[in-house]
């Protein structure tokens, strides 16, 4: 069976212009294409989670896959690397027309997979490097690596329902209610009062109603 397989990353690319390609390279060929695949999804997101992968699975030893390059495969030379190994080990032969290359089981195919290869782990090894370097030299400019003491996703769950919070307040909900609705610590409620006029402005006038309660209660008695 001999497939071809077409790819673009979004709906307002043109997936003619590979299908022509790949027809002119079956021509010169003299290859009859069987079936062309064709999807519209990111090269970033990896092989197995696209059609390509279930395509995969599907071939056998003796098949045929043509794209017209290898970065219609993936964006990332890891997953190529990955997707080129499949294809060794199962005995599918890989075409692709612009690069001129052609993976099958021959010895100059498996030099340049080892090739591809080494400069994937290169990559990899670079990436990780890269990344090192970067938190090393925030250490040592004195930035705090991590997420904050405290929790920001329950401070951002107090923002986000900030007006369900002054309603249950000025429906005389105490802070500790509220505190249990959420399921946060009291510490965090006064991060987010400090962040938020309204609730302290709420608060406030709270505390003066209550004042003035108890002064009254206090000259009556």
């Amino acid at each position: 069976m001999i497939i071809a397989y077409l790819r673009v990353s979004t709906e307002k690319q043109n997936l003619l212009n590979q299908r022509s390609e790949i027809e002119r390279f079956a021509l010169q060929k003299n290859i009859n294409i069987d079936r062309f695949i064709m999807e519209i999804a990111s090269g970033k997101k990896a092989g197995k989670e696209r059609q390509l992968g279930s395509l995969l699975k599907k071939l056998k030893k003796g098949d045929t896959l043509i794209v017209t390059e290898i970065s219609r495969l993936s964006r990332t030379l890891t997953d190529i690397m990955s997707i080129m190994g499949k294809c060794l080990e199962k005995g599918i032969v890989l075409h692709s027309v612009k690069d001129g290359y052609t993976f099958d089981d021959s010895i100059n195919s498996k030099v340049l997979c080892f090739a591809f290869g080494l400069v994937a782990e290169i990559e990899r090894n670079l990436i990780s490097m890269r990344t090192k370097e970067a938190l090393a030299l925030r250490r040592a400019e004195g930035v705090t690596l991590g997420r904050k003491k405290g929790s920001y996703t329950k401070l951002k769950i107090l923002m986000d329902n900030r007006h369900t919070i002054i309603k249950m307040l000025k429906e005389g909900k105490s802070i500790i209610t509220i505190c249990r609705h959420y399921e946060l610590s009291r510490d965090t409620f006064e991060k987010f009062k400090k962040k938020c006029p309204d609730i302290s402005g709420i608060l406030a006038e709270k505390a003066k109603d209550r004042k003035t309660v108890t002064l009254n209660h206090k000259t009556n008695t």
